[in-house]
């Protein structure tokens, strides 16, 4: 066996910003009701694409592309929800006034 244990081959490391994208990806998503996924998830998104690249082009010595497309689709959806959320919030459908009209 040799010193490493890796039997010749090299190892695979995760791309870091593969990890970082795919947290704030989930975080986005969960925070979204607070309107944070309008900050979190376009972040989210950018470091996703920006670790698939890097994965693409390293021929082989980095992984987590999958982690980075989690969390790049994590991400939009993480800005989606907040939009949605923020345009019912703003039309008033959640009013919480229950005064009855005055004759």
């Amino acid at each position: 066996m040799p010193a490493g244990g890796t039997y010749g081959y090299a190892s695979i490391r995760t791309d870091g910003l593969a990890i970082a994208a795919l947290v704030i990806g989930i975080l986005s998503v969960v925070c979204s009701v607070g309107c944070f996924g309008i900050a979190l998830g376009p972040t989210a998104a950018i470091m996703g694409f920006i670790s698939r690249q890097r994965v693409a082009t390293s021929g082989g010595t980095l992984g987590g592309g999958t982690l980075a497309i989690i969390g790049l689709i994590l991400g939009v959806v993480g800005f989606v929800l907040s939009v949605v959320w923020f345009f019912v919030v703003a039309s008033g459908t959640f009013n919480n006034s229950t005064a009855t009209p005055t004759p």
